[in-house]
């Protein structure tokens, strides 16, 4: 990686074709950290796909660039409902494995949190694995805190993981 050429920017309609092959990937690689199966993130069209990416003044997806290549992704998204509104959520934080330990996610963090603030948002929530001791160092170096854990959170082929709740307080 050179870092000259590493930029984190909104995803657009034009990076959607990267965005889909990556969560595919993310969704075999880590199991445990994103939602989707792969066969249920196969399932999104193209239209979907892009509307998920379009960044509005409720949501964005960012990206991570070597270069022309994405290599790290995640989203933000502000709950709509007037009573949720001061809150908001990050999503699907996933990084390529070759480019693990660098510091991109750590970039894709501050980049969603700073969407974040802008937006006007009070707090900014998201669930990690229990077992996923680099994701939650990195959230708990950035201020989150655990405010909860779900039992038996996901079930990945017979078994059962936790997830831990986390929120950041932006007020």
């Amino acid at each position: 990686m050179n870092a000259a050429t590493l930029t984190i920017r909104p995803l657009t309609e034009s990076d959607v074709d990267a965005f889909r092959a990556m969560r595919l990937h993310a969704a075999v690689d880590t199991p445990f950290a994103i939602v989707p199966t792969r066969e249920e993130e196969a399932r999104w069209t193209r239209e979907e796909n892009i509307a998920r990416v379009r960044e509005t003044d409720q949501q964005a997806v960012f990206g991570a660039f070597d270069g022309e290549t994405l290599i790290g992704i995640t989203g933000w998204r502000r709950e709509q409902r007037v009573k949720f509104a001061h809150k908001s959520l990050i999503w699907g934080v996933f990084v390529d494995p070759s480019y693990r330990r660098t510091g991109i996610a750590r970039r894709l963090m501050e980049s969603a949190i700073g969407r974040a603030k802008a937006s006007g948002v009070q707090q900014v929530q998201l669930t990690v694995g229990a077992r996923n001791p680099r994701a939650q160092t990195l959230y708990l170096s950035l201020g989150f805190v655990v405010y909860g854990r779900e039992p038996r959170g996901m079930l990945i082929d017979g078994e059962y993981f936790d997830e831990e709740l986390m929120v950041l307080m932006l007020d």
